[in-house]
């Protein structure tokens, strides 16, 4: 089985830094990672969705794609500390869920702001990443 990829916007500060979050409580290494305008997503999304229509992070696990909020509780469900708890929030229908998420989604860039170019991993976790 391989594992489980996060592909996020690397031009979006939160998806960044929400990328940092998740390397440091993935004590596990459950996760990949690689930004949706990397070649790699270039490869692998077009299979599952259309990249131009996306402004979400993407979960890629056991062949089956993940988005919005699904995406997101099923990446707490893996990390450590009291994270996995979040995953009860999965009961709740996903078009409510995913209203949450769509509200954060279209202010994200006036509240976080955007960069120029993508966030660079550190050598020591290039491993964890597809370009």
């Amino acid at each position: 089985m391989a594992q489980p990829v996060i592909f996020f916007d690397g031009v979006y500060n939160l998806c960044s830094a929400s990328v940092q979050f998740v390397i440091e409580r993935d004590k596990k290494n459950h996760f990949k990672f690689t930004a949706l305008q990397g070649d790699y997503a270039k490869e692998i999304l077009p299979q599952y969705v259309d990249l131009q229509k996306l402004n979400t992070i993407l979960l890629l696990e056991n062949g089956k794609l993940y988005t919005k909020s699904s995406a997101a509780l099923r990446i707490a469900k893996k990390l450590s500390g009291l994270f996995p708890l979040l995953y009860a929030f999965y009961i709740v229908p996903k078009f409510i869920r995913d209203w949450f998420y769509d509200i954060i989604a279209k202010k994200r860039y006036k509240w976080w702001g955007k960069q120029e170019s993508c966030w660079v991993p550190t050598p020591e976790l290039k491993s964890k990443f597809y370009t």
